[in-house]
């Protein structure tokens, strides 16, 4: 092993916004001091109520991505696990998000972007098995 992952770093044009938005869907607390790096309003971080960290990074003329385009690439994206998905759904339209693909309505997930284009998904999680 070479080292640890500390963060996911996302450019954006807004970054504290985009933290907020992100506060919402995940949890978790916004600007928490860390040793690792010193914040500004160019540098915002949420350290998740999981324990992972995200950072935004303000990025002048920053271009969003368009899924599934390719000239403007998707950059990343995350894989949220929820419980219910249609109230995930609800709830990330609420906070800002936008849908891009419904899954086909079957399927167990959903394709949005974040308020600065940034596509993630929403994945039901199933059930895991209990041992008896």
């Amino acid at each position: 092993m070479i080292g640890n992952l500390q963060c996911v770093v996302l450019d954006c044009a807004e970054p504290l916004p985009l933290a907020r938005f992100y506060q919402a869907l995940l949890g978790g607390t916004v600007n928490k001091r860390d040793r690792r790096w010193d914040l500004s309003d160019e540098w915002v971080t949420l350290h998740t109520a999981s324990g992972q960290v995200l950072a935004f990074q303000g990025v002048e003329d920053h271009r969003p991505p368009r899924w599934p385009e390719s000239d403007h690439p998707q950059q990343f994206h995350l894989d949220v696990g929820v419980e219910d998905l249609d109230r995930a759904h609800q709830q990330v339209l609420a906070s800002g998000a936008t849908l891009l693909d419904d899954g086909g309505g079957t399927r167990g997930w959903r394709i949005y972007a974040d308020p600065a284009g940034h596509p993630f998904c929403l994945v039901l999680e199933r059930p895991r098995p209990r041992n008896p």
